[in-house]
């Protein structure tokens, strides 16, 4: 690593250079106004406390981000931007950033309505989920509804979010699969997963025996992966896996619940042997939503098939006549769980949402009035008196 100097590149060095990860005549067109300024193109592999290491096209180097640091916590230097940075001076300064193309965003604890940006430019989402414990399909829905949701673009900038449909496939990769011997049984857990995630393919994979190894290097040999999931979900030792070297930090997590310590602490970016570039991430102990309505909606897409034939364009699904999701509960159609999971992340990312929203809060204290008052009125009823 150095921080005294660069040597400007010529585009086509640059372009050469940062192919590994990721660069290509897209990310050339949008630097061409700094590149006439004089400054260096690179790509965040690592953010510090005001300090991130950029690739560039002559090597890594330690860059303060002092001046771009906005009001807007969205708009924050993040492991997998692409930057303009200084090419000579000490320190080097990232002076701007190139526009995301898709961003993972998860709500912060704040009861402020504030989003974390935990990888930008990402071309897959790999959410890891470990064999070790009993699954929880409500995290995995949870984590689907983030990974499929809102726009790309330049909006990202202002609203970010990791949308399916642009291009961003999400995968699910369950670890530790050598601790499920049984084949049929191991059959059994896929396909649960598979229910809870239609249309997003699933792969079993053992870090200790190489099951579903090449299968995974094969996905993300093309662009840009993340690795997502709770601590001790296995994400280090699978990073290793596809780096083939030790180059995370890995520990053993607890028998007694599966669970890990921290043992990745900062997000970092790294160019595959494969080829493509591999985004670890410290294990999450909280996925909370952020404008997720759409990705909730793809998630649980065969309930919003069902709810198109209820009798009420605006069934809430919950006691309404005619209603055909119930229908479908009551056929054994639909899972029980299947509907309570979606009305919990509805409701939730209605009050996230809501706190940006004024006319969405309103409308949520009128709907409130309105139920208070046909409780009241219910009430009344079965006591044989009039409200």
């Amino acid at each position: 690593m150095f921080n005294a100097s660069l040597n400007t590149s010529s585009t086509a060095d640059a372009q050469h250079a940062l192919a590994a990860y990721g660069w290509d005549e897209g990310w050339t067109a949008e630097f061409a106004p700094y590149a006439e300024q004089g400054l260096v193109p690179g790509r965040v592999v690592r953010v510090d406390r005001g300090q991130c290491d950029v690739v560039t096209p002559d090597g890594t180097v330690r860059a303060d981000t002092e001046f771009v640091v906005p009001r807007d916590p969205m708009k924050v230097v993040c492991t997998g931007d692409w930057v303009a940075v200084d090419a000579v001076g000490d320190p080097l300064y990232v002076r701007t950033l190139l526009p995301r193309r898709t961003a993972f965003v998860r709500s912060t604890s704040s009861k402020r309505s504030e989003g974390q940006v935990l990888a930008t430019n990402i071309d897959h989402i790999v959410i890891c989920v470990s064999l070790a414990v009993e699954l929880d399909l409500g995290r995995i829905e949870r984590f689907l509804a983030l990974a499929m949701s809102s726009s790309s673009g330049d909006a990202l900038l202002h609203k970010p979010a990791l949308s399916w449909e642009s291009g961003a496939q999400p995968l699910i990769v369950l670890t530790k699969a050598d601790l499920v011997p049984d084949p049929v049984a191991l059959s059994y857990l896929v396909q649960d997963v598979e229910t809870a995630a239609p249309g997003v393919r699933v792969l079993t994979v053992s870090s200790l025996t190489g099951e579903g190894a090449d299968a995974l290097a094969g996905i993300v040999a093309d662009g840009t992966s993340v690795l997502l999931g709770i601590s001790g979900a296995g994400k280090s030792t699978l990073a290793n896996a596809l780096l083939g070297a030790e180059v995370m930090a890995v520990q053993a997590a607890r028998e007694v619940d599966g669970k890990g310590r921290h043992t990745t602490t900062t997000r970092n970016l790294l160019a595959l042997p494969g080829g493509g570039v591999l985004i670890d991430t410290p294990g999450l102990r909280g996925v909370g939503l952020w404008d997720a309505g759409t990705g909730v909606g793809q998630v649980f897409s065969e309930i919003e098939e069902y709810a198109a034939d209820c009798r009420f364009h605006d069934c809430a699904h919950e006691a309404e006549p005619g209603c055909a999701v119930l229908a479908a509960v009551d056929a054994g159609e639909l899972p029980h769980r299947r509907l309570e999971s979606y009305r919990k992340l509805l409701r939730e990312n209605q009050r996230i949402v809501a706190k940006t929203d004024a006319r969405l809060r309103a409308e949520i204290r009128r709907d409130w009035r309105i139920k208070s008052a046909e409780g009241r009125a219910n009430h009344a009823a079965k006591r044989g008196r009039r409200v």
